[in-house]
């Protein structure tokens, strides 16, 4: 009787490598700031039945985990042109999982992307094939640190429409290898099919400053957005970080190799 073989699954050492700079030139430069991190824990079959094939979920501690992102986009630029300010700062926010390819790689599976800017939802749909929308958004800071996001997707019930209210406190550290917040923010490949191929992009930049995040408002409706069933209860896990600059480097269908 033949056996399904045992696909490989990723060590700590194994996922660390990810944070080494691809040997490679990027193709746009990006800076990601004032990020919120909200994680809610997840049946792993549940999350499993929305990949595609190719992918499987990832977990910690048997559990698979929905994550909601909203930060800025600063400085965004093609790696031969200057950043345009108009065009190259944006709100960004997103709804994701976290997944393993056939050879064991992490990485993460865009439900959505949305963001204010028309342009660049056009723009990382045509190059990286990513979920992106078009939505109404604003983001305020307060003079006491407090970033107010507000969140409504174009065409949407404005009963669906989202708001975060938060801010860092504490001292900033890198996540510590083997824990949870490791394993949630310390992402640097993503998945995303291209006329129906699998293929993978992968990011590169130093290691999130990771601080505990106050958040006094949480209205979350990514979920029933993008066709999940919506998330229970307050986030298990809360961070926030102030920001990285980060390399972005083309996409390449998946197949066995060290790099994406």
């Amino acid at each position: 009787m033949s056996q399904t073989p045992t696909l490989p699954v990723p060590d700590w050492p194994d996922r660390a490598a990810w944070q080494r700079r691809p040997d490679r030139q990027p193709n746009m430069f990006q800076r990601w700031q004032h990020l919120l991190f909200l994680h809610w824990a997840c049946d792993p079959q549940r999350i499993q039945s929305t990949l595609p094939a190719g992918l499987r979920v990832d977990t910690f501690e048997g559990q698979a985990y929905l994550g909601v992102v909203p930060f800025q986009m600063r400085g965004i630029r093609p790696a031969w042109a200057p950043s345009v300010p108009w065009v190259s700062n944006f709100l960004e926010l997103n709804l994701r999982t976290y997944v393993l390819d056939e050879q064991g790689r992490p990485g993460v599976w865009f439900y959505s992307l949305n963001a204010d800017r028309w342009l660049a939802c056009t723009v990382a749909r045509s190059w990286f094939h990513l979920p992106y929308h078009w939505s109404r958004m604003r983001c305020e800071i307060s003079p006491e640190g407090w970033l107010d996001y507000y969140f409504q997707r174009r065409g949407t019930s404005a009963d669906l429409a989202c708001h975060f209210r938060y801010r860092g406190v504490g001292t900033a550290v890198p996540a510590q290898r083997g824990s949870l917040e490791f394993f949630l923010v310390e992402r640097y490949l993503l998945f995303t099919l291209r006329r129906g191929e699998l293929c993978c992009g992968q990011v590169h930049h130093t290691p999130y400053p990771v601080q505990s995040a106050e958040v006094s408002r949480c209205e979350n409706f990514l979920c029933e957005l993008d066709g999940l069933p919506p998330v229970v209860g307050p986030p298990e896990h809360v961070a926030y970080a102030s920001g990285v600059d980060v390399d972005v480097f083309s996409l390449r269908p998946l197949i066995p190799r060290s790099t994406c």
